[in-house]
Order: C-alpha cells, then structure tokens, then sequence
C-alpha cells in the first residue's frame, strides 16, 4: 500500500514539471573524525587545534546543479582569509586527492565523471554511474518544506574515500610491550600503515516527491526523487535550500579538462605515488631524520 501511495504521488508530481526545468540545491557536508589519533597520549587543547584545522576537509559546502537527466556537483567557492592556508603542503595536498572534485552525473546514459587534481596533474576520471540497491523503509520525516521518505542501501567503499577511514583495530590487549612499540615506530614511519577503509558501508537516503528526478548529492541517485540527506558511515550531507529554476542557471556539462581514466586507473596512479612518498620518506630516516634502522 505504501509502494502504491509513493508512484502515485510520484506521478501526480511529475506532470507540473515542464521539460527543461533546472534546479540548484546547496548541501551541508559534515564528517565526524576519530580524535583517537592512534592511542596517543593527547591533551583536549592539542586535539581541539588538529580538529580546527581539519575543519575545512571535515565540513564543507556543495552546490548540486540538475535536470531530469543530468547534474553537476561541485564544492562552494569561498575565499579563505589570510593565514587560514589549512596545515601542511604535502599533508594538504594528500588529503585534497583524496576529497571529491567536481562531479558529473547523466543518469539517462548511466555516465559518471570526475575531475582530480593529484600532484600538479589533472585527471578525468570516466566511469559507469554506480547503481545503489534501494530498499525503501517506508519511514517519512520533515526536512525544510519537504516531506521526505526513507530508502537504505549497503555501498562498496572506494579505498581512497576519505570520508570513510578509520583508524586500523588492532587488538592491543594481546601483544606485548615490544609489540607495541614496534608497531609504534610503524606509525611514526608510515601514518597510512594505521588507516583502513571499511568494503562496505550502509547508505540512509531522504528523499522527496515533490521534486521528482531521481539525483542526489556526489554519487547517490536512482531514488523516485530529489535525495536531501545522506548519512554514511561518519558523513553526513544535508541539503539547506533548493531553488527551483533559478534566474541564473549553471551549465550542466560533461567536464573536458585532463587526462582521462577510469576509476581504477586513477587509483592505481594515487596508490603507485603514495608508495613513492613512503620510500622517499624511509630513505630520509623517516620521522624527521631519525636515520634508517639498517
């Protein structure tokens, strides 16, 4: 009976939409962070300071530009203020290969296309739009003037999504002091040693009929409408305002810039890198010069 009430709201929504229409929706991204950092030993005032400074990886700002066909999803443009460059060069550099670029989504031809930035270099990452097994729950809430319904799904987690590592568990209880302490100068000599990233993750989609296309924000589609929040694992993406054809539309194009890849392909490339940067790394003594241990 819910399965019905749904197509028929669906439908009876569908037809006040005239082809062409464009909307924009503004999304709230925010990924909470595990502040164990490994075990160690850190005051609150130290863990506030990292926490600042990951904020603006942690919690960001995304605009989705659709049709009935397709959509662009990219993140806000926004000056920073002076001083506000966010850590490091090299740790930023990493853990901007690792955030989404620019996304572009044709649900009509099953197309998914990415534009990265990795090291100086830009890539077109290429692939088919992956497909999410809904299952609607039947559940309903409230968001902004819209009412949503509930669908869930289990999604394969790419290995280099940020937004989804955590911190490796290990079972420290059964290992000796020894143990420990190598495992502690493993850390020191190679931070990524001590992060995994989980295969599969479940995915709790709102959704709304009063906006009948079936996008949504990054790569969440396929829902009988507009998706406007997405919870996964430790993120959470909620959308703040929708404006329905707006005065000014945002092209919604295929990216063009870079070399183009396939998901796959652009992994391989980060993964080849980041053994590069740990070698170089050992080579230099790791852990600021401490000298290889032969």
């Amino acid at each position: 009976m819910k399965r019905i009430l749904i197509w028929s709201l669906l439908l009876c929504t569908v037809s006040t939409f005239a082809q062409g229409f464009q909307g924009k929706a503004y999304y709230q991204s925010k990924t909470t962070m595990d502040m164990d950092f490994g075990g160690r030993q850190m005051s609150e005032e130290q863990k506030k300071r990292i926490a600042e400074r990951m904020k603006g990886f942690l919690e960001k700002v995304y605009i989705l530009d659709f049709s009935q066909t397709a959509s662009t999803y990219k993140e806000e443009e926004k000056i920073e203020a002076p001083g506000q460059g966010g850590g490091r060069g090299f740790g930023r550099m990493m853990m901007g290969s690792f955030s989404p670029g620019k996304q572009y989504k044709n649900v009509k031809d099953g197309v998914m296309m990415e534009s990265k930035e990795f090291f100086g270099k830009e890539f077109l990452i290429k692939d088919s739009l992956p497909k999410l097994e809904w299952k609607m729950e039947g559940e309903t809430k409230q968001i902004g003037k819209y009412l949503c319904f509930k669908a869930t799904a289990l999604k394969t987690v790419d290995e280099f999504d940020f937004r989804s590592m955590r911190r490796r568990r290990d079972n420290n209880d059964d290992k000796t002091a020894e143990q420990k302490k190598q495992d502690s100068i493993k850390a020191a000599d190679d931070p990524m040693s001590q992060i995994e990233v989980p295969k599969q993750v479940l995915v709790t989609a709102w959704y709304t009929l009063d906006i009948p296309v079936n996008q949504g924000p990054g790569e969440y589609w396929g829902l009988p409408g507009l998706i406007l929040e997405v919870s996964a694992y430790k993120t959470t993406i909620l959308c703040s305002k929708i404006i329905m054809n707006p005065d000014e539309k945002d092209p919604i194009e295929e990216p063009t810039k870079g070399k183009e890849v396939t998901r796959q392909e652009y992994n391989d490339i980060v993964k080849n890198k980041m053994e590069e940067m740990r070698n170089m790394y050992r080579g230099r003594g790791g852990r600021g010069g401490r000298g290889g241990r032969g």
